[in-house]
């Protein structure tokens, strides 16, 4: 196995910074350094022995490094890559597009021994010059051509998931799988067009397309359905989480000057569908949320077809749930509609004695029956697919899911969301957007849902009350004996003790003080407030610093 990098590889690189499929380079072999995650990539040094070049591998290559494939200290062979600047930096950076790993770790960084030799004078023999007429060279120059044909089919296509927003030229080939309807508007700049499609390359990668007003009416009868195209000069920035519909952390923009030229006379390709799993217990954040999602799952029951009349236009369509479950041991609800309640919600009727695993990509979570799930015009479902999820997940199902009482994700919301109210995720905030806002409950209580932890507690502070066991208000001790309640207006010869606690909790957006109540502090403390007040009455009160 190769143990040494190639001779002045980056040198090679950079005076090679986009080569095609007609440019012959040598082998380029290089040494990784400091290698370390970046997001769903990883970035590195690459070292030649002489010099150094900051690098990223494209994020389809990040399970060779999670696999150990490629290591730290180790060398790789660049197949396929592209040179870009750094913004406002007068540096470069290598997108390694293709790789394979060559060695693994070696001892230490390699670098060349530069030996310096005798100072000399190395003059070049005279090349002989041989005069051409004008019409000579135009002559060698078409003959030397390929044909149109040809040079189409060797430009440089870049995959999806190589892009980013500091890039230059880049020319990709994707297949139209979603087209949107044009849309017109209306702001204080004016009015407006506006339409959206989604792409996908021959790796499945995805992303959105945008086009506004002239690029809108220019390329919207352009883009069919079905069809692969070559687009080129169009621009990228970071994908709006609250309007993607898409796994890309881009989104890209095509304007009247971007080139979008359809792809015939060449193969076709059908894009690999890939998906983004998300487990069903952790549906709850995507709860009515513009985001599609893909889940995975053992079907536990199919439900009959039946028909819905729609509101917009009266026109009645064929619905089908299906009742899916996965190693979370939860369950979710599946609404078919349309060919798929019809067509493939038949075959996982006649199938489900079986216990299928279907993957189903793109789906809307909704806050009906407090968590569900239902498809859209652009879902697909995979029954039964070949893939590692699939298996990991009949495995499991065979061994001990279908022995296990499966809990639906809604089951535990209250009566009310479960027949059809808001979920307990439709209001979810962070902490940041409720302190950010000081005009927040002034005329009428508002109402959240948070998820934190708890990361302080003052142990000093009056933990809990002396409480009527009637009303649960705050009693006094009465002059003679017992308590008094002024709001019951008796007196009891015993009280209750109940938490009042101020506590900070924290999420990825700050923190903020929190008061918790009785039952609440009871689930955080673990203990009743007696039995928390007997711990604090011992001497060192030592049991009681170790129960916060």
């Amino acid at each position: 196995m190769t143990k040494s990098v190639t001779p002045d590889a980056i040198s090679v690189i950079m005076s090679n910074p986009s080569p095609d499929s007609s440019t012959v380079l040598p082998e380029i072999v290089l040494q990784v350094l400091d290698l370390k995650p970046a997001g769903n990539r990883y970035t590195f040094n690459v070292n030649d022995g002489k010099r150094k070049l900051k690098a990223i591998l494209q994020a389809s290559l990040s399970s060779e490094v999670i696999n150990g494939n490629i290591q730290n200290l180790g060398l790789i062979r660049v197949i396929d890559y592209t040179l870009n600047d750094i913004p406002n930096k007068n540096e470069k950076y290598l997108i390694v597009i293709k790789c394979e790993a060559v060695s693994p770790a070696l001892e230490a960084e390699f670098k060349v021994e530069v030996k310096t030799e005798g100072a000399g004078i190395f003059l070049k023999p005279k090349q002989e010059v041989v005069t051409k007429s004008a019409a000579q060279i135009i002559y060698e120059q078409n003959r030397n051509m390929a044909p149109t044909a040809r040079t189409s089919m060797t430009r440089r296509v870049h995959p999806l998931a190589s892009l980013n927003p500091y890039q230059g030229n880049w020319t990709i080939k994707v297949r139209l799988t979603s087209k949107g309807n044009m849309r017109h508007y209306k702001n204080a700049r004016g009015e407006g067009c506006v339409f959206n499609v989604e792409l996908t390359d021959e790796d499945g990668t995805q992303i959105q397309a945008t086009m506004f007003n002239e690029a809108a009416r220019k390329f919207f009868d352009v883009f069919e359905m079905g069809k692969v195209y070559y687009i080129s000069k169009g621009t990228l920035k970071v994908a709006n989480k609250q309007f993607k519909t898409v796994q890309n952390d881009y989104e890209m923009t095509l304007n009247e000057n971007s080139q979008v030229e359809e792809a015939v006379n060449e193969t076709a390709f059908i894009p690999e569908t890939k998906f983004n799993f998300v487990p069903i217990d952790q549906l709850g954040p995507y709860v009515n949320q513009k985001e599609l999602i893909d889940v995975i799952g053992v079907v536990q029951s199919v439900s009959p077809t039946m028909s819905i009349r729609r509101k917009i236009d009266n026109e009645s369509i064929p619905k089908r749930d299906i009742t899916i479950a996965d190693n979370t041991k939860k369950t979710v609800v599946v609404s078919l509609w349309n060919v798929l309640a019809t067509d493939l919600g038949q075959k996982l009727l006649d199938m489900a004695d079986e216990s299928p695993v279907v993957a189903i990509k793109s789906l809307r979570v909704s806050d009906f029956q407090g968590v569900s799930l239902s498809t859209v015009n652009k879902s697909i479902i995979e029954v039964n697919p070949n893939s590692p999820d699939s298996e990991k997940l009949k495995s499991w199902f065979q061994s001990e899911g279908k022995e296990t009482n499966m809990e639906s994700i809604g089951s535990n919301l209250s009566p009310s969301m479960k027949n059809g109210g808001r979920s307990m995720y439709a209001d979810r905030v962070t902490l940041n957007q409720i302190t950010s806002n000081s005009s927040l409950g002034e005329e009428k209580p508002v109402w959240y849902s948070i998820r934190a932890c708890m990361s302080m507690i003052r142990p000093d502070q009056a933990m809990y009350y002396q409480a009527c066991k009637t009303c649960y208000k705050k009693v006094t001790e009465d002059v003679g004996s017992g308590y008094w309640c002024q709001a019951c207006q008796k007196n009891e010869s015993d009280c209750s003790l109940r938490y009042i606690l101020s506590a900070k909790f924290s999420d990825a957006s700050g923190g903020a003080w929190l008061s918790v109540f009785s039952d609440e502090a009871e689930k955080l403390i673990g203990c009743s407030a007696i039995e928390l007040h007997n711990l604090k009455s011992q001497d060192d009160g030592s049991e009681y610093e170790t129960q916060l």
